[in-house]
């Protein structure tokens, strides 16, 4: 059965996990005896930073037929996302992700995602395709493209997208989650023509079908060859989004839209307890910005201040900020 196709603001696609965070922070895996349990997954969290911040949000993802996928379903509801499109595999667990937390800038991350995480197992065929044409937003990952179904229904939803909208690519590199140790090879599941592509060649083929592309610098490089943020930016633009926003951490963000207008904004300054999931929040607000129709010095402004709230939390998804948290930030900080 279709969706209404106005419900929402934002539909994200791909990764989805429980994140396990040692409650003190400068304690190894192996020392830690106390752990934290917490939605995961960067389109899980882009979709609940977004929601709170009053968007309507869903996510279209797999979980395992297991306790731990009903714990995500049920948190996702409870931060008002639509699980709608959540499904479960019954082949697969549920994934598990462990980090370290040594602020301020080394948080190694160990994922639990074997033999294959349910989220790479979402068909083109389960696709509500008008919903995702109708979104206001529509969110993907480089991740998504790691692997067989996945790949397929990825590159469909974009299709469908035609560009109606905002199309926002998250390059998301992740090198670990892809088949070979190297990060090359197509995975499994690819058509005799594909085997020779490599995550390069997928990113390119998703950067013609969206309009706004985020990533850092090794993203960057993987999607465009480029790690200068200048270089960088333009690539993206010639590879086909309208705006490119490049994450330089310490030295903030920068944006690049084909109109002209480029924004150079420093990183709010803040305590870091734990930097995963900034880049999560700083999406989410990125969606709301977009959404709001804001200038995009406004936009990346709000983005960045988001970010740097949730990056001196310890959580990812608890952490994400609402509307009045990021607003104090600004006034603090000078901005708006």
């Amino acid at each position: 059965m279709a969706t209404d196709p106005v419900a929402f603001d934002l539909i994200t696609m791909g990764r989805i996990g429980v994140d396990l965070y040692p409650l003190k922070t400068g304690v190894p895996l192996g020392e830690a005896d106390t752990f934290g349990k917490f939605l995961g997954g960067s389109p899980a969290n882009v979709a609940v930073a977004a929601a709170r911040l009053g968007r309507r949000t869903a996510l279209i993802t797999r979980t395992g037929a297991d306790p731990f996928g009903a714990y995500l379903r049920s948190e996702l509801r409870g931060f008002g996302v639509d699980d709608r499109w959540v499904g479960e595999v019954a082949a697969y667990p549920t994934p598990v992700t462990f980090c370290e937390i040594f602020p301020p800038d080394d948080f190694p991350l160990y994922f639990y995602r074997y033999p294959k995480a349910p989220d790479l197992e979402i068909g083109a065929a389960e696709l509500d395709l008008d919903a995702v044409r109708a979104a206001r937003v529509f969110w993907m990952t480089g991740t998504g493209l790691s692997a067989e179904p996945s790949r397929t229904a990825t590159l469909a939803a974009l299709e469908a997208r035609a560009k109606a909208g905002t199309t926002v690519f998250d390059l998301d590199w992740r090198p670990m989650l892809w088949p070979s140790a190297d990060g090359d090879g197509a995975g499994a599941g690819a058509g005799a023509g594909d085997r020779a592509a490599g995550p390069g060649e997928w990113y390119r083929r998703a950067l013609g079908l969206a309009t706004v592309a985020v990533g850092n610098a090794e993203e960057c490089a993987i999607a465009t060859g480029e790690t200068e943020p200048y270089a960088a930016a333009r690539a993206l633009l010639a590879a086909g989004v309208e705006l490119a926003v490049v994450k330089r951490g310490p030295q903030g963000v920068l944006a690049v839209h084909r109109d002209g207008t480029v924004v150079q904004e420093a990183p709010v300054p803040v305590t870091v307890v734990n930097g995963l999931g900034a880049g999560d929040a700083f999406g989410g607000a990125l969606c709301h910005g977009l959404l709001a129709g804001w200038e995009l010095g406004r936009t990346i402004r709000y983005a960045n201040a988001a970010g740097a709230i949730v990056a001196s939390r310890l959580a990812c998804s608890t952490a994400m900020p609402f509307g009045h948290e990021v607003e104090e930030v600004l006034g603090r900080a000078g901005g708006v």
